[in-house]
């Protein structure tokens, strides 16, 4: 691959090559989980981040993103959340395993309870499998989900993979600029979004992704489910947005791994093209957050 050639691939092969990396090693590769959905157990989901996770190596990823409560499936959230999240707080473990064998991060979704109550939650493991991040989704989407949910509280959660400030999103929450907005302000570099979005609601992939990348400069990744689970038909269209507003996609029907190269260097260019961030004028927006 020449020196100045970003790779942008779909289900890339031969796990077992080694990564010669030193041309960029200022760059994170990226590899997205496009899961199809299907009404398994918790072991089945596990069996199939391990296959996701060493395909992501085997394309030289630094970091794996899955969908939205990708250990469980997100139908579980119903009536038996506190089941679902017994068994995801098992699998943790071997999640982080998973990461660890395979020297790659992982950012996997799970229902998660606690003392203070139910949270729709990421965690983050580093490539030795330890927590870097944890993120529970703050603006819950419907009745269904503030039924089973209550929300959390962090605004922007971030850690360091790969020399990249990784900062985490939920689904819906990305839909809100100002929280896009302010983790790019704080410094995050690529925005990972785990979602679970249905039909007919892919104009959020389609447009308002990309507009949340262009907007306030920076990568992000929205990684959703594929296929239909029950009477919930996701939408696919995984993508990675670069902070110029270009876009790699998955299809809409079918399960894939999307694999990006993160290149910092473009955030830079991107707000020396169109200063969006050095142009604000926060003194004229302050009285906009508080309603009236």
């Amino acid at each position: 691959m020449p020196r100045n050639q970003k790779m942008w691939a779909l289900d890339v092969p031969g796990h077992d090559r080694v990564r010669h990396r030193s041309w960029r090693d200022h760059i994170m590769r990226l590899a997205c989980w496009q899961a199809e959905a299907q009404n398994e157990s918790v072991d089945g989901y596990v069996h199939r981040l391990a296959d996701a996770a060493r395909r992501a190596r085997g394309a030289g990823a630094d970091l794996l993103v899955t969908p939205e409560l990708s250990l469980t499936g997100y139908r579980t959230h119903g009536p038996d959340v506190d089941h679902a999240a017994h068994l995801a707080a098992e699998a943790a473990g071997s999640a982080a395993s998973i990461a660890a064998r395979e020297g790659v991060a992982i950012l996997y979704g799970c229902p998660e309870r606690t003392a203070e109550g139910t949270y729709n939650t990421v965690r983050l493991v580093d490539a030795r499998g330890e927590v870097v991040a944890v993120h529970r989704k703050s603006h819950l989407f419907g009745d269904a989900e503030a039924a089973v949910f209550d929300r959390g509280d962090g605004a922007v959660v971030q850690a360091r993979i790969a020399g990249v400030t990784v900062g985490l999103l939920i689904c819906y929450e990305v839909e809100f600029p100002e929280l896009v907005r302010a983790h790019s302000l704080r410094g995050t570099q690529l925005l990972a979004v785990p979602g679970a979005l249905a039909r007919p609601w892919s104009i959020v992939t389609r447009t308002l992704v990309r507009a949340r990348a262009f907007e306030s400069q920076l990568y992000v990744s929205y990684v959703n489910w594929s296929g239909v689970d029950g009477t919930v038909s996701y939408c696919g269209l995984t993508r990675v947005v670069t902070p110029h507003g270009r876009v790699q996609t998955a299809p809409e029907h079918s399960e894939a791994l999307l694999v990006a190269d993160i290149d910092p260097a473009e955030i830079v260019a991107a707000r020396r093209r169109t200063p969006y961030l050095a142009d604000r004028r926060p003194e004229l927006y302050q009285d906009l957050v508080t309603e009236r």
